[in-house]
């Protein structure tokens, strides 16, 4: 394959892409306890992400339908068309089957399915973003108390028969219709492994978004994302805590964000 097919294209000159980023920030909670210091990560990713061309919307302490909703309105965002990628960023308390939101008091209760994420943004929901990258950053922990709960990994019940899901209409060549795969181009960085937890200093915010940072603003110039990725986890070596976890990798090519192209 020839170079240029290896990696994501950059779309249209600068003065005209219109990247956008989403951030989800849950600090305050009715039940759990105050994430002191997300602030920090709050600005520091914003920071980081307009300085790679994006435009953040940032929006703090929803509960898990105030999160799909916002998510929804973002998927649906019209700069997507003119825009080669995306930042999905989210930040919060959350247990081993999602991401807690502000009314949440226990495992069972206002927990956004990290599956509504995926929903949200796949091929089907967000054509705007089709065969374009999208970066998932999940900054929360995944569990940690003894009654963590385990997900079944049966088949989800919402996904369409394959048989029916392209099922050509009558009368109708094959040839005339696209099929696409319902999901791909994501690339998610958990910022620990499941059944774990996420540690954060009140002063410095999180551990994991800290060098999250440091890893973009070291080498996002000469390394594709994939190779960011490895090297926050490489970060965390000698850290035997905690571990960033790579998952629902669907990128077929290679990322680069050429900072300033």
């Amino acid at each position: 394959l020839p170079l240029s097919s290896q990696i994501y294209p950059i779309h249209l000159p600068r003065e005209t892409r219109t990247r956008r980023a989403l951030l989800i920030c849950n600090i305050e909670f009715e039940s759990l306890s105050r994430r002191n210091g997300a602030e920090v990560d709050v600005e520091g990713m914003t920071k980081l992400l307009e300085g790679l061309g994006y435009v953040v919307d940032v929006h703090r302490n929803l509960t898990s339908q105030g999160m799909a909703t916002v998510m929804k309105d973002f998927a649906d965002r019209r700069e997507h068309w003119t825009s080669d990628s995306t930042f999905l960023v989210f930040m919060s308390h959350g247990v081993r089957a999602g991401l807690c939101g502000t009314k949440s008091r226990d495992e069972n209760t206002d927990i956004l399915s990290l599956d509504t994420i995926y929903e949200k943004f796949n091929n089907k929901h967000c054509q705007a973003l089709l065969g374009k990258p999208k970066v998932v950053i999940i900054q929360a922990c995944r569990g940690g108390n003894v009654g963590s709960v385990i997900v079944s990994d049966a088949a989800d019940s919402a996904m369409p028969a394959p048989s029916s899901a392209h099922a050509i209409p009558a009368g109708l060549e094959g040839d005339t219709i696209c099929e696409v795969h319902l999901e791909s181009d994501f690339a998610t960085l958990h910022s620990s492994t499941p059944d774990t937890v996420s540690w954060r200093s009140s002063v410095t915010g999180t551990l994991f978004i800290q060098r999250l940072i440091e890893q973009f603003r070291n080498h996002a110039c000469n390394s594709h994302l994939e190779e960011i990725f490895r090297k926050v986890l490489q970060s965390f070596e000698n850290f035997p805590r905690q571990l960033p976890s790579k998952e629902r990798a669907t990128m077929v090519r290679k990322f680069y964000l050429f900072p300033g192209h």
